[in-house]
Parts: structure tokens; C-alpha cells; sequence
């Protein structure tokens, strides 16, 4: 599998389709805690839904069981906690969860999935915490950011 990660923030909506279009990213799970912001602009739910199955011929997945507590979150943006405080308490988030037998279980038939919150980078961002336990969890997968 073909992992990939993408965040909108500092993306045009052209830029933000085109890599996942160029990338043949066949669905899109959307990780984040909210995604029906008036901020997330293209990448409000139901918008990002159909802009990408017209545009993409991509899937579209919100998926709350891969996003953090508002809590870790919280502590994580008032820099209460590191980021590798963060990091391991969304890890051990995703394991309580079995979040990674879950992502396999629904998403294994794919070969191009990629992963989608807010923050333009993957760096300090739950996504790359994500991506690095599933590349562990499952064979032959590799990640890569767009």
C-alpha cells in the first residue's frame, strides 16, 4: 500500500487536488476531529466529498477513530505537553482504539490511501504519527507526504 499524507492549510484547492490526483490517491480519510469548520473552507466534509469524487475519482472517509482527544489536542497547541508527549499519548490513543487493526480491516483493499488533517506540514502533526504506525503495521507499505 501507498500511504500518503496530505494537510490543506496553505494549499490552494488546485495545488491540494492536482497532488492527490498526480498521486492516484483512490481515498481520502479525513483524521481530523472536526471537519465541518467554516476555517476548513474546500475542505469542509461534505464539500471535500464531492469535489474529490468529481475531480479525483477519489474516495472521501471521515474517520473520528484516528483523530486525538480534544484533550491531547488541547495540551499539545497551549505547548502543555511536547510534541513527543504528544506523540506517545496519541500513539497509545490509537492502540486502545485497535485503530490500526481498523484502518486494515477497511482500508487494505487500496493501493493509494492517503491521510488528511489541517496542518500544512507532517511535522508535530497527528498524521505522521499515524502514517509511521501503519508503515510499521503493515507489510509493504511505504508513506509519503504530499
Amino acid at each position: 500500500m501507498n500511504l500518503y499524507t496530505i494537510g490543506f492549510t496553505k494549499k490552494s484547492a488546485r495545488a491540494f487536488f492536482e497532488l492527490l490526483k498526480t498521486n492516484g490517491v483512490e481515498m481520502l480519510v479525513d483524521i481530523r476531529l472536526n471537519n465541518s469548520s467554516q476555517l476548513a473552507g474546500f475542505s469542509k466534509g461534505s464539500d471535500l466529498e464531492y469535489f474529490l469524487n468529481k475531480i479525483c475519482s477519489c474516495g472521501y472517509r471521515h474517520e473520528i477513530i484516528f483523530a486525538p482527544t480534544k484533550e491531547i489536542m488541547e495540551g499539545f497547541k497551549a505547548k502543555k505537553i511536547s510534541f513527543e508527549q504528544f506523540a506517545k499519548l496519541y500513539s497509545e490513543l490509537m492502540n486502545t482504539r485497535d485503530a490500526l487493526d481498523y484502518f486494515t480491516k477497511n482500508y487494505a483493499g487500496f493501493k493509494n490511501v492517503c491521510l488528511l488533517c489541517s496542518e500544512d506540514t507532517p511535522d508535530h502533526c497527528h498524521r505522521q504519527v499515524l502514517a509511521n504506525l501503519l508503515v510499521k503495521a503493515i507489510p509493504k507499505s511505504s508513506v509519503k507526504h504530499l
